[in-house]
């Protein structure tokens, strides 16, 4: 279901693509995602609703059989005990269509997203960046370690006959 049709716009558009039961959930999770993190803004990444703040904060689409949320690595492994339930990979877990969305754990996790999003720089802010020393340095071993792949192997000079 996620890709179906034209890439939206906006998340009205992803979600008015969906049949009423599944547009329902997908307001339900839109509206638990604004209360933990009000000052997230809305967005389409990867062609699903993405809410941004300090950078991707949480995405979330639906699917088939289930509603999928994208906590990124950090907020499934701090919430592994409680998603044990449900089918998880590395950031993202799936809520079953047939069951109800747990709403509380979700805002819950969004929370612990929001705190991770406000304790680090902004993208394209000075503080973000590595230092230039510690650039130079970087792009000096990785130009060393380029030309040392790229030389010709080194060949022995035999005496002739």
């Amino acid at each position: 279901m996620a890709g179906a049709g034209a890439s939206p716009r906006d998340i009205d558009g992803y979600i008015a693509r969906f049949p009423p039961h599944v547009r329902a959930l997908l307001e339900q999770v839109r509206a638990t995602i604004r209360k933990g993190a009000p000052e997230a803004a809305e967005t389409i990444k990867y062609q699903i609703p993405t809410f941004v703040l300090n950078g991707n904060l949480v995405h979330f689409a639906a699917f088939s059989h289930h509603v999928g949320f994208y906590p990124t690595p950090s907020g499934i492994e701090a919430f592994r005990e409680e998603l044990a339930g449900y089918a998880c990979a590395k950031g993202s877990v799936q809520f079953p269509l047939v069951e109800p969305i747990p709403l509380d754990l979700i805002e819950r996790i969004v929370r612990f997203r929001v705190d991770e999003a406000r304790s680090k720089p902004a993208p394209g802010n000075p503080a973000a960046r590595k230092p230039a020393a510690e650039k130079t340095a970087s792009k000096k071993r990785a130009s060393k370690q380029s030309a040392a792949k790229t030389r010709a192997p080194a060949t022995r000079h035999r005496p002739g006959p």
